[in-house]
């Protein structure tokens, strides 16, 4: 059983059904006693940074998420907005504080936070990207250099070490795609709307997952 973490975020069905597409059993749940008997966790999102960790903590899912992680083992993938709050913080619309299991912080696309950013870009940044691989991984299982996935975001991570990135993509500036430390996993693109590139990364993530339990 995959956890598909509940917390009013949106974007929710798309993952559901993907996880299905592939064999495995999505629940989707607030409950941390129905948590604890998944195998691994999904962190999916779309939209206010601030919103969401602030429904995280309401919940109790913030505390929850960390425990889980840290102490019992958990895999977690974080999905789009997801990924971003598995970094200390954000800046989206003030200053907020991350789930911090990966070192590093979340900016708005532009010359502000990179020079190097290509003012005809447009923001956010919609559409297939290519993905260039980083460093090898298990997640990547499968993948070949130069497959795209499909990005919508203004937002973008930048990690304290570049270790964590397995794939970027470049928009006049690296953006992250796949980051990974331990057992944390993010994918800033929506991989169930990646086609074939993103169904394999997810397998490869559900894959991980059974092995642990097994």
């Amino acid at each position: 059983m995959v956890g598909v973490i509940d917390y009013d975020a949106g974007n929710v069905k798309s993952v559901m059904k993907a996880v299905e597409r592939l064999g495995a059993e999505p629940i989707l749940t607030a409950d941390t006693a129905v948590l604890d008997k998944c195998t691994s966790l999904i962190l999916p999102g779309v939209g206010s940074f601030g919103k969401a960790i602030e429904n995280l903590k309401e919940r109790g899912l913030g505390k929850y998420i960390k425990k889980a992680v840290s102490e019992d083992g958990k895999l977690l993938l974080g999905i789009c907005l997801g990924m971003q709050m598995l970094f200390d913080k954000s800046f989206e619309d003030g200053e907020w504080e991350g789930l911090g299991f990966i070192p590093g912080e979340v900016v708005r696309f532009g010359k502000e936070n990179d020079p190097n950013w290509d003012e005809s870009n447009k923001i956010p940044h919609m559409g297939w990207n290519k993905l260039i691989k980083n460093r090898e991984d298990a997640i990547g299982n499968g993948i070949d250099e130069g497959e795209y996935a499909y990005f919508v975001h203004s937002y973008y991570a930048v990690p304290e070490n570049w270790d964590d990135v397995v794939y970027y993509a470049d928009y006049s500036v690296k953006v992250p795609g796949v980051v990974r430390r331990g057992n944390v996993t993010g994918m800033q693109f929506h991989p169930e709307k990646s086609s074939d590139t993103g169904m394999k990364l997810l397998t490869n993530f559900l894959k991980e997952g059974e092995e642990i339990a097994d």
